[in-house]
Formats: structure tokens, sequence, C-alpha cells
């Protein structure tokens, strides 16, 4: 790990504790504590190998009408259920959530005091008389688990804010290193549709707000205030997730070719100044506002006038991660045969 990537790891976990000490005004600490976010799941999605989900095409286009299924569906179960009982089941649902991506969040940092072999070697578990159904794990994933049980038996039982926000940053953590866009084609597609979504449900419709205040669950970061009327500022997780998996293929793209930090740098201001205007515009009217309707021109916008300007759009909306990643398997494949063949 670079250093400045260990100081953003520390700048980020230092603000997460830091409302419990001192007074932090939560505008501040929802752009830096999403800027902080994107740029750590960013550079822990740079590895040998591309993120292991990759998104076509046609999954960006039906995103947007999915997600506004389950969120129309989430609404009728508010509406006409009760809400301690649909808050129980997804306090359910996430306790298991949050322990694999909590663990998975540790996981780098433990590794470094454990043994190789805990690390390495890997243990399959079959379950009982569903022998086709099995496990891979590795002693040094069960070492993870530990603290992030115990962490998610604390969120369950207190719901405290600051419980909500670990685990809501280790899910947008998680989620920027895993998953890929596979081509800013796809990006592009994806972040459109969201855009649109975004600006339906929250200005013509009171579901979207109604669902986050309803949802009691780490879906959101909640920024403490120092009004009573309204004690937490919200930034919901697709606003950090979706558009920093883009900033995310762009510092891989960057990488694919050598240079450092390039287009990267474009994505990440755009990103920041997309928020920066969501919250000046918040706080000038008062009101919700969709976030991807200003963080979705900024981060598009800053690195399409980036690429124009240094003349490699081309280069840019050629690249594609499945291709690398079938390149990759191929050369590994053929280096093996070389050394069996000496």
């Amino acid at each position: 790990m670079k250093n400045h990537e260990r100081l953003a790891n520390l700048a980020l976990a230092a603000l997460t504790f830091a409302p419990l000490v001192v007074k932090v005004d939560p505008n501040l600490n929802v752009i830096l504590t999403a800027c902080l976010t994107v740029y750590v799941g960013c550079y822990r999605s740079v590895k040998a190998t591309p993120p292991t989900e990759t998104m076509s095409n046609e999954h960006a286009m039906r995103f947007p009408l999915v997600g506004s299924a389950m969120l129309l569906s989430l609404f009728l179960l508010f509406k006409f259920l009760s809400k301690d009982l649909v808050n129980a089941v997804l306090t359910c649902y996430f306790f298991v959530l949050g322990i694999a991506a909590l663990s998975a969040t540790l996981l780098p940092a433990i590794k470094r005091f454990l043994p190789n072999p805990w690390n390495d070697n890997v243990i399959v578990w079959r379950f009982p008389y569903f022998r086709s159904l099995e496990v891979e794990f590795t002693k040094s994933q069960i070492i993870a688990a530990i603290p992030g049980t115990f962490f998610c038996v604390w969120y369950a039982s207190k719901k405290h804010w600051l419980a909500n926000n670990i685990l809501g940053l280790a899910f947008c953590i998680q989620g920027i290193e895993m998953l890929s866009l596979g081509s800013f084609k796809t990006g592009a597609i994806l972040l459109a549709g969201l855009f649109v979504y975004d600006i339906f449900w929250v200005f013509f419709t009171p579901v979207m707000v109604s669902v986050a205040k309803s949802f009691d669950a780490p879906i959101k970061l909640l920024f403490p205030t120092s009004d009573a009327a309204r004690p937490f500022s919200m930034l919901g997780l697709g606003d950090i997730v979706i558009p920093g998996i883009f900033v995310a293929l762009a510092l891989r793209f960057d990488v694919s070719r050598g240079k450092e930090s390039q287009y990267f740098k474009s994505a990440f201001v755009g990103y920041t100044a997309g928020l920066v205007a969501t919250i000046i515009v918040m706080n000038w009217f008062q009101a919700a506002q969709p976030a991807l309707l200003y963080i979705v021109p900024g981060v598009i916008g800053f690195l399409a006038a980036h690429c124009l300007w240094n003349g490699e759009v081309k280069p840019l909306l050629a690249f594609d991660e499945s291709k690398t990643e079938e390149t990759s398997s191929e050369e590994t494949s053929e280096a093996d045969s070389n050394k069996k063949a000496d």
C-alpha cells in the first residue's frame, strides 16, 4: 500500500469517528467522507486481475428499472405493513451482509499479521444433505469475520449512527473494489439511466425520501447536525458506489496504460465538484436533492473534457476490461505451458 493510500484510509477512519469528540460541519463531513471513500475504493480496485463482477450494456440498461421496482416495493411494504416488522427483517439481512462486507474490508490489514498458509490455503466446506453446495474460505477470512461479527451484534442491538456509518462505508468500499463496469460505454449508459432515475423518484414522487427516512438499515450515511428538528444529514450509498465504480474504471484505465492518475484525477475532481454542487443547492432550497443530478454530469463532463483536450476519445471508448481479463488469462496459460515444456 502506497503512502497516499494509507493516509486516505487513516483520514477516512479519523473523519468517521470525529463527530464523537468534536463538532464537525455536516456539509463538510458529507463531502470529505464521500470523496475519501471513493478514493480508497478506487485504489483497492487496482489489482493484478480486473474486479470479478463485470456489468454488460444490457445489465446497465435494466439497472434503473430493477432499482425502481425495488424502491417502489419497499415503499409499499412500509406503507401497508408495520415499519418495525419490515426493519426487523432488513436488520437480519444486513447483519449477515455486514459481517461479509466488514470482514472483507478488514482482511488486507489482518492478513499481514498471519502466516502465509492461513492466507493461501483454501478450505472447502460442503453443506450437510446438500453436498453440491459448498463454501470456500481461508483461516484468515475466519479471523477477519470475528471482529465483524461482534461489530454487527453491536449494530443490531444499538442501531447507533456510528455503527450504521461503518457498515455503510464497508459496503461502499467493497462495491467500488469488486464491481466493474467493463467499459466506459457501459458506464455512460448506467450513469445516464440512474441520472433520470434519481431525478424522477426525488422530484416527482415522495417515494425516495419516504423510503430513506423509513429504512432503518445501513443504506445511507448519517452525519450528526446541531439541529434538533433534523438531527442528521443523509447521503445514500448509491451516490458513492455508482459514480465510484466509474471513477475506479478511469484509474484502472490509467494503470493499464502505465500512466499514473491521468484521467482518474479528472473523474475524481468531477465527482467532488458534483457533490459540492449538491450540497450548495440543497442548502439553498432547503430540500432533498437527487445527488446524481449533479454528480453524473460532473464525473462524465470532466472526464470527457479532459479526453477531448488530449485527443484520446478512441482509446478511452475502446477500453474493455473483459477483453483485458481474457488476454491476461491467455498469457498466464501460455506462460504455464512454457514452464511445463521447459
